[in-house]
Parts: C-alpha cells; sequence; structure tokens
C-alpha cells in the first residue's frame, strides 16, 4: 500500500516537473524579415505580435516601385507623395543603424513593409502598449537600455521586450532634422484626416509611450507589424 502511494507521488512529482520544463523552455524566436533591397531585419513576438526588432530602411515600395528621396528642405515641405530621407542628409552615419524616414504619404501607400507585414494601426500600436502594462512605463520596455543610442538618462529603459527603439530623431514638416538621439517617431498606418496621421512617440527624458497626431509631412521612422492569418 505505501509502495503505491509513494509511486503516485513520484508520478505527480514527474508530472509537474515536466510541465515546468515545458512552461520553461525558450520559445524559438520569429525569423528575420527582408525587404525588396534585400536588407534583413530582426523580428520579435510580443504578446501575439510580431515585430520588426529595426526600423525599416528600405528605398523600394513591396512591388519594385522606388520610394522618392527629398534631401531638401523645400522640396520636403512641398512634396504631397511618398517620400523619405536618412536623417541629417547622411546615409553613410545613419541609414544602418537609425533606418529611414518616412513622410505620411508614403505610409498610405500601403506597401511600404516588406509582403506580408504591413505598418501597424493606431489600434494595434494601442494593444502593444495594453499588453506591456502601462502608458507610462511602456515605452521603457521599448527603448533600447543605455546611452550609446539615445542621450543620458534614457529614463526607464529596460529593452525588456528586445524591441530596441532608438532615438532616431524626426524631420519637421518644413525640412528641418532634430531630435537624434532624443526621440523617436514610429507612424502608424490611421489617419485622422487628409493630412494628418496616428504616430508613436519615445523620448529620452521619460518612460512613456505616447500616441499622437502629427501632419503627413513629418519625417518617422517606420516599424512594421508581421500580418496575423
Amino acid at each position: 500500500m505505501m509502495e503505491k502511494k509513494l509511486l503516485t507521488v513520484i508520478n505527480v512529482l514527474l508530472a509537474v516537473i515536466l510541465i515546468f520544463a515545458g512552461c520553461t523552455k525558450d520559445e524559438k524566436p520569429p525569423d528575420p524579415v527582408a525587404d525588396m533591397e534585400g536588407n534583413s531585419y530582426k523580428t520579435v513576438k510580443i504578446g501575439t505580435q510580431i515585430w520588426m526588432a529595426e526600423n525599416l530602411r528600405s528605398t523600394k515600395y513591396n512591388d519594385g516601385a522606388e520610394i522618392t528621396l527629398v534631401p531638401g528642405a523645400k522640396a520636403w515641405n512641398d512634396v504631397l507623395t511618398g517620400a523619405y530621407c536618412w536623417y541629417n542628409n547622411d546615409d553613410l552615419q545613419y541609414r544602418d543603424i537609425y533606418g529611414a524616414l518616412y513622410n505620411g504619404y508614403a505610409v498610405m501607400q500601403g506597401n511600404l513593409c516588406p509582403s506580408g507585414w504591413h505598418v501597424p494601426s493606431r489600434e494595434e500600436w494601442q494593444l502593444l502598449r495594453d499588453f506591456l502594462g502601462d502608458t507610462t512605463k511602456a515605452g521603457g520596455k521599448l527603448k533600447e537600455s543605455g546611452t550609446e543610442h539615445w542621450l543620458s538618462p534614457n529614463k526607464g529603459a529596460d529593452n525588456s521586450t528586445a524591441f530596441t527603439a532608438l532615438g532616431a530623431g524626426i524631420r519637421y514638416f518644413e525640412g528641418t532634422f532634430s531630435s537624434n538621439q532624443s526621440f523617436s517617431g514610429i507612424w502608424s498606418s490611421t489617419e485622422s484626416s487628409q493630412s494628418n496621421l496616428w504616430s508613436t512617440s519615445l523620448y529620452y527624458g521619460d518612460a512613456a509611450l505616447g500616441i499622437n497626431l502629427r501632419s503627413k509631412k513629418y519625417g518617422f521612422s517606420v516599424r512594421c507589424l508581421k500580418d496575423q492569418k
């Protein structure tokens, strides 16, 4: 009788150990994704979403058409079609690390991201923020930690999601550049009007993830989100 009870206890313990091992086993990270030019991007799963873990740097839409490069300030202010640039018009210094800055018109073409991926909607950004639990701390979980690509103090940054958001800076509607290493604006695909688009914001001085309206004439980063079947 005692042997039977002991065997039952051992079997229960083994079952618990197997369940625990299954729960703690590292999940295979999602595969990298490549754009039309062959640029490869790390990806990361956060909740039910799979995100690029790097900013988009493609100069082509996913049908192979060229995105218009607009370096001049006046031309940037005047353009009402899809355009991109590199921060400070310096691709050698900024391209590989921070990616491109796209205007909102490029986002609204609908084919900026690789096939099977898309620019996330405002609601998909909100889903990410809700999953991270706290609006005032969600940005810290997305920002790369340290001060290599953010100014000090890079408040609250721990990159616990492996999203690795960088302080890529922005291009204002009138064509000037600002805020590299202190701010990151990342587009959504949700319009508020013909001229405005929702975007997200990250800042070196706090740990929040903001969701804001901006003119489509701004130049912001893009993070692509994998389509869900």
